[in-house]
């Protein structure tokens, strides 16, 4: 698997599906009144197929770039996400995205230390109570900072 710079977060979109819907509909409907003019449609529908294909190669590449991070976290349970990047490669944005949905998948739980970004997995998750009057917020994930000193996010590992 070769990996792209911010490819997880920017690989797969709904726009190049539409676009490529477009691209084969052009090139289907080229060929219903056959005439001197329809070969243009095999280029068309060239297109289409292949944004298609490479939407569906993004795909399948985002659930291995997810088995690669999860696999990170099983193997050293107490790193952080500098450390992930480091070993594998990955952009830190794009370890934070795919955190974000392991976690929202149930894939991954546990929390991360606010001082040093280390993941502690805890077998009950604890809810932690939010300080009303402080407003501060992840800029990553949106969770409330509750302590001071914080330098991480205690959900998704993010650098505050």
């Amino acid at each position: 698997m070769k990996y792209k710079k911010n490819q997880y977060s920017e690989g797969f979109s709904i726009c190049a599906l539409i676009i490529a819907g477009a691209f084969l509909y052009w090139g289907i409907s080229s060929f219903i009144p056959w005439n001197v003019w329809s070969w243009w449609g095999f280029i068309s529908l060239a297109i289409g197929i292949s944004i298609l294909v490479g939407q569906i190669f993004a795909i399948t590449n985002r659930s291995k770039l997810r088995n690669v991070v999860l696999s990170e976290f099983q193997v050293n349970p107490e790193t952080t996400i500098d450390e992930i990047s480091r070993s594998t490669g990955i952009s830190r944005r794009d370890i934070n995205a795919i955190i974000l949905d392991l976690k929202a998948s149930g894939q991954l739980r546990g929390k991360f230390n606010t001082t040093t970004g280390q993941i502690k997995h805890l077998s009950i998750p604890k809810t932690e109570e939010v300080i009303e009057e402080r407003a501060k917020y992840c800029s990553n994930c949106g969770t409330p900072i509750t302590k001071d000193a914080a330098q991480f996010c205690s959900y998704c590992g993010g650098q505050i």
